[in-house]
């Protein structure tokens, strides 16, 4: 099951998305844009820089877990991920996005 963009407005009126996988977990979630074509942008940054590994940067959070963001070519944040339990679970993470990102449908949610 492929994976999907979910375009959304946040509750302060600003726009934002989730990139799901194919089990409709979320994988990715995006900064906020002022602008719903600045969310649209967004999407194409993911889907223009989430095959490359050196776009990942692997963090780990004040509590111990990992997580990751996405940054684009310019260095700046497109989004990022859950907590994970563990490094393992994060690579796998990483993993899924970089097969759904190119390709995901966009669901207009707004």
């Amino acid at each position: 099951m492929a994976g999907t963009y979910v375009l959304k407005k946040a509750s302060n009126g600003q726009y934002m998305f989730n990139l799901l996988a194919g089990n409709h977990e979320v994988i990715l979630t995006s900064e906020l844009y002022v602008s719903k074509s600045g969310a649209q942008n967004g999407i194409e940054s993911v889907r223009t820089n989430s095959p490359h590994d050196s776009r990942y940067d692997r963090r780990t959070a004040t509590s111990g877990a990992p997580y990751f963001v996405l940054k684009a070519a310019n260095h700046e944040i497109i989004g990022k991920s859950e907590m994970y339990s563990s490094a393992t679970a994060m690579e796998t993470g990483i993993q899924s996005v970089k097969t759904n990102g190119p390709t995901a449908a966009v669901k207009d949610a707004t």
